[in-house]
Formats: C-alpha cells, structure tokens, sequence
C-alpha cells in the first residue's frame, strides 16, 4: 500500500486508496448481486472458464437423458396402443373358439352350422379391420393396410448418445406358428399369402362335425400366436421401464452435478451481498473523510 503523505495536498493518496477500495467493493458486490438476480454461480465463461465447461457437459448430458425419456415414454405408449388391440383381436378369438366348439356337437342342424361360419367370417373379419386400426402416427402396428404387411422393425430411443442409445421391436414369433418376423397380424390368409392367422373361409368352414373341429384347431392355434404377440409387447414394455427407471437415476445424478457447479448457493450470496453493502457504505464515508483530510493544512496559511 502507499504511502500516505497528507503534506503532499496535490496526490491525496489517502483518497485514491479509499476511491480504489471502493470499486473493488462495487465490483464484488456486482458480482453477488448478479448471482442473486439470475440464480447461476457462473454468468460468464470468465467467472470459471472449467466449471463453465465441465457444466456445460452436464447439461447437454442432461437435456439428452430428458429427450430420451420423454422417447421412452412415447414408446411405452405405442406399446400399449399395439398391446390393446392384440387384447381386443384375443377376445375375439376366443369368442370364435367358442362358435366352432359349439359347432362341433350334433346337437345342432345344418342351418346352425352355416349361420356360425357367417358369425366366425364376421369376426374374422373385425379381426382385420382392428388390425388395420392399430396405427401409432401413420405406422400400422400389427400389420399393413389392408393386410399387405408391417413395418419389419420399429427404432425406439432409449439412451442419450448420439450413436446407438436405440432398442428395436419386431414380431419375431416362428413361421410355424402362423406368423414369420415382421409379417403383422391378418386373420385373412389369402391377403398374405398364408403367413396370417390362418383364418381363412376354408379354415373356418363348419358345416359338419370334423369341419367344425378343424376350426376349432384353427382358432386355437390363432389364439397361440396372437398370446405369443403380447407376451413379446409385455416383454419389451418391461424393458423400457428397465430403461426408463435406469435413465431417472442418471437424470437426477446429472443435473445433481450441473446444479453444484453452474447454480448460486442464494443464502451464501446473500450474505456475501448483504456484507459488501455494508463495506460500500463504510467505504464511501472514508472516501469522504480521505478528501477533506487535507484541509487542515489550511491552518498554516492564516
């Protein structure tokens, strides 16, 4: 610090240390101030050119696990429109196993028969058309519009990262079973060359005993695919909530760690403003007194 010589009226030292101490308080108490209006311990790059940066990191980390959540949501949704209508086409199914069953008794004349392959081909039918319903944003779910096939595998997003981060859904139940990977859902086989539910006019042909047993077997082994088609959804649901439980961990740790660096502890700045308010006032007075202290030496000249 300088030397003060108060004989030496033209420097005023004593002024020029308490004018200094002054903009240095003004500028700290700026600086809290500021933290305190925006609520961030860093406002500029200068302020912590690697807590700015380390902080910056965490945050593209996080808005990236939050877009990857909300995906996961959509996805869980998708799955459960896709779940919903592979629940209705299972009611269905099983209403029309108990048509054939009954068909197969003898207890009933030709004329019943037929008008049970009517209800069974009406169903089959409303089989279709839910199938052609279940759409998720122009996507058939279960299959193609008017039975021409599905998408073979739907990209879900499930992680932050810019490479990979995404599981992918298909069908992938056996061609044995009435379905190949990626074929869809159609109880109609003509529409699909045979890789449907097998459901087919001829399929579901009741009019005598063994015809009616026949598709009772059809119906059932229909039923099977269809069960194995939402074991497969409730499978790759559970996943996602594997994922998605996974990723709020991540979420919170992250924004735990960017909310450290880049967030003002509010109750420490207030403090720390609340003190250099103080020492702006007690420094303005002593700048005050540092510019009338030479006066005195008026004495020497009466």
């Amino acid at each position: 610090m300088a030397t003060i010589d108060i004989t030496r009226i033209a420097g005023n030292i004593g002024a020029l240390q308490a004018l200094n101490s002054l903009t240095n308080i003004n500028n700290q108490l700026a600086i809290h101030q500021t933290r305190l209006a925006s609520g961030k311990a860093i406002n500029e790059a200068s302020d912590d050119p690697a807590g700015m940066s380390i902080a910056t990191t965490f945050n593209v980390r996080t808005q990236g696990l939050k877009t990857a959540l909300n995906g996961i949501g959509d996805a869980k949704n998708l799955m459960s429109t896709m779940e919903g209508g592979l629940k209705k086409i299972q009611d269905i199914l099983v209403k029309m196993r108990n048509k054939a069953l009954e068909a197969k008794g003898d207890t009933i004349g030709g004329s019943e028969r037929a008008a049970i392959e009517s209800q069974l081909q009406a169903y089959r039918d409303e089989i279709d058309d839910i199938v052609d319903q279940t759409q998720w944003n122009s996507t058939y779910l279960l299959s193609g519009a008017g039975g021409s096939g599905s998408t073979s595998g739907l990209n879900f997003l499930t992680g932050p990262e810019a490479q990979g981060g995404t599981s992918d859904f298909a069908f992938t139940a056996e061609s044995t079973s009435g379905i190949s990977a990626g074929q869809g859902f159609s109880a109609n086989t003509s529409a699909l060359d045979a890789t449907g539910l097998g459901l087919s006019n001829t399929a579901l042909d009741c009019s005598t005993t063994a015809l009616a047993s026949n598709a009772a077997t059809a119906i059932e082994n229909a039923l099977n695919v269809v069960k194995a088609g939402i074991s497969q959804i409730g499978a790759f649901s559970a996943r996602l909530t594997f994922k998605e439980e996974a990723l709020t961990v991540q979420y919170t740790n992250t924004e735990s760690a960017y909310n450290r660096i880049m967030n003002a502890n509010m109750a420490e700045e207030q403090v720390e403003a609340s003190k250099y308010l103080i020492l702006q006032q007690t420094a303005t007075a002593m700048l005050a007194q540092a510019n009338t202290a030479p006066q005195y030496l008026l004495s020497l000249f009466k």
